[in-house]
C-alpha cells in the first residue's frame, strides 16, 4: 500500500467499503496543507470536494448580515464534513478556517457521487453522519441563543467525544484555550475561567494543551 491508500483506509467510512470501492476513492482524492489562520474555503465558494481532516483543527463558521459571528462546529483528526454541499452541488454556506496547521484529504465530487449512487456501505455511513451533524448544528443554535459562556464551553468540549463525528476521539482532547475560544466564540481569558470552574465542579481536568473529561454526559447537558 502507498501513503495515500493508507490515509484512505484510515478514514472512518472506509470500513464500510469494498476493496474495489476503496481503490476508486484512492484514485479520486487529493491532499492539501493549510497553515494556521488560512481559509480552506470562504462562504459562497464552490469547493468541489468532500473534505476530511487528516491532522489539525478547522473551524466551520459564518458571519450574519449584522456582523455577528457564529461557529457551527470544529473538525479535527479523522473528521469529515461538507457532504450536504457536495450532494446539493451548491456553494458553501460557511467559512472553513484552519485554527492550527492542518492536513486535509479531499474526495473529488465525482468520486463522492459515484459512492453515493453505488455503495450501500457508504450510504449507511452518510445517514449516520448527517444525523449526528444535524443534532450538532441544532444544539449549536441553542448554545448561541440561550446558554452562557461556561455552558457553551462545556457542550462544545463534549462534541469532541462523539465517535461518529470525531472517530479518533481518545480519553482527552488536545486543544489550547485559545483554540477552544475560537470555536466557542469567546476570549481565551473567558475559556480559562470557565475551564477552572468546570474543573472545580469535578467535570474535567485541565492540563497544558490538554483537557480530560471526567463526566462527558454532564458536559453534554450542562446549562448552569
Amino acid at each position: 500500500m502507498n501513503a495515500r491508500e493508507d490515509i484512505v483506509r484510515a478514514a472512518i467510512w472506509a470500513g464500510e467499503l469494498t476493496e474495489d470501492e476503496i481503490e476508486r476513492v484512492r484514485r479520486g482524492v487529493v491532499e492539501r496543507q493549510f497553515a494556521k489562520g488560512s481559509y480552506v474555503c470562504h462562504r459562497g465558494d464552490r469547493l468541489d470536494h468532500w473534505t476530511g481532516v487528516v491532522s489539525g483543527l478547522v473551524k466551520i463558521s459564518a458571519i450574519s448580515r449584522d456582523g455577528k459571528a457564529m461557529t457551527f462546529a470544529g473538525a479535527t483528526d479523522g473528521s469529515w464534513f461538507g457532504e450536504g454541499s457536495v450532494l446539493k452541488d451548491e456553494p458553501r454556506k460557511y467559512d472553513v478556517v484552519a485554527i492550527r496547521d492542518t492536513r486535509m484529504l479531499m474526495v473529488q465530487r465525482a468520486t463522492f457521487m459515484w459512492l453515493y449512487e453505488n455503495s450501500k456501505g457508504f450510504n449507511r455511513y452518510l445517514v449516520r453522519a448527517l444525523n449526528e451533524r444535524m443534532g450538532q448544528f441544532l444544539a449549536t443554535i441553542e448554545y448561541d441563543r440561550i446558554l452562557g459562556p461556561k455552558a457553551r464551553v462545556a457542550r462544545n468540549l463534549s462534541w469532541f467525544f462523539n465517535r461518529v463525528l470525531y472517530p479518533r476521539a481518545g480519553p482527552a482532547v488536545e486543544i489550547s484555550q485559545e483554540e477552544l475560544g475560537l470555536l466557542v466564540g469567546v476570549s481565551r481569558q473567558v475559556v480559562n475561567r470557565c475551564l477552572q470552574e468546570l474543573q472545580d465542579e469535578g467535570l474535567l481536568r485541565v492540563e497544558h494543551g490538554r483537557i480530560t473529561p471526567i463526566n462527558i454526559q454532564a458536559l453534554t447537558i450542562y446549562d448552569a
